[in-house]
């Protein structure tokens, strides 16, 4: 998160922030999503590059970086954007109404302090420079971090930075530590780093969704149905023919074909059948988890007030059956 990311926090200060009317953005007749690099966000992609989207009325903006695709939303240039769970209570705080309509993954894992050696546990940063993204999951790893170390803040030297920088910051020797996720962490693996500290410690808290503004979602219906059976048929196209999809999706994720698998192990990828227990109102999964982590960033000051998880998600959009 660079000049873009001090325009976001500007943004997120800001107590002027209002929802933007429909025609602000950018093409009316399409549905335009946001996202980062991200393995769970990868299927989509590998849909649009497989031409299993429509061929119009759907529109992929590539971003570099969560907060990217945050400030997309927050301008009124996106209808929805892929993030975690905690990013979307973030925006909804800042009065941009958005509704979950699929949950790509759950980290168990892919998110992770790698530290050089010598830095062997979490008590072993006291003094040293720390990496991460001046995001809500940055900044909830950064805390997790510090409570399992017995820190406070001012025991490290905090480096905030976007995604996209944290390989050239390491190779700089500019950090000690860095809070960071695939393929990133598959990268600095290959550097030396090692792992400190990672989301399988905290379980259920990182999940990635797809989120479009609640006000939209009728106008934009069809083409959200659309993405989201297309985000399924490349999840199954993984499950079915492994070796085809890797070769597809390696460039994009910037990692290896052989390594890819292998980093696919730090999330898991829920299901149909699976998204409608997080999604659907008699479970209320989804919703059990955004009080948990709306409680947490409360009380971090990530939010000013707790969310009221009104139209936070919806399961309308998921295919009728598992596919097959």
């Amino acid at each position: 998160m660079n000049i873009s990311r001090r325009q976001f926090i500007s943004l997120l200060g800001s107590s002027m922030l209002v929802p933007l009317l429909p025609g602000c953005l950018p093409c009316e007749n399409s549905l335009t999503i946001a996202s980062h690099v991200w393995l769970g966000y990868e299927f989509m992609f590998l849909a649009r590059d497989e031409q299993w989207l429509p061929p119009s009325g759907l529109i992929l903006k590539e971003t570099r970086s969560a907060s990217d695709s945050m400030k997309a939303l927050l301008e009124g240039t996106v209808a929805g954007a892929a993030l975690t769970l905690d990013e979307v209570l973030r925006v909804r705080s800042r009065g941009i109404p958005l509704t979950v309509v699929l949950v790509f993954d759950a980290s168990a894992g892919a998110d992770a302090v790698l530290a050089r050696p010598g830095i062997n546990e979490p008590a072993d940063v006291v003094g040293k420079r720390i990496g991460y993204e001046r995001s809500a999951l940055g900044a909830l790893m950064f805390q997790k971090l510090l409570e399992a170390a017995h820190l406070t803040p001012e025991q490290v030297t905090p480096a905030p930075m976007n995604i996209d920088h944290h390989l050239q910051a390491w190779q700089e020797e500019r950090l000690d530590a860095v809070v960071t996720y695939e393929p990133e962490i598959t990268k600095l693996e290959k550097l030396g780093a090692h792992r400190i500290f990672d989301s399988c410690r905290m379980p259920g808290m990182i999940l990635n969704v797809l989120a479009v503004r609640s006000d939209l979602l009728s106008t934009y219906a069809e083409s959200i149905s659309d993405l989201v059976r297309a985000h399924f048929r490349g999840l199954h196209h993984l499950k079915t023919n492994r070796q085809d999809a890797v070769h597809r999706m390696a460039p994009r994720l910037g990692i290896p074909s052989q390594n890819v698998l292998e980093a696919y192990k730090g999330v898991e990828l829920p299901d149909i059948r699976s998204n409608r227990t997080y999604l659907g109102e008699k479970s209320h999964k989804l919703r059990d988890v955004a009080g948990l982590l709306s409680s947490l960033m409360f009380k971090i000051q990530l939010l000013k007030k707790e969310d009221d998880l009104k139209d936070l998600c919806t399961d309308i959009y998921l295919p009728t059956s598992d596919l097959s």
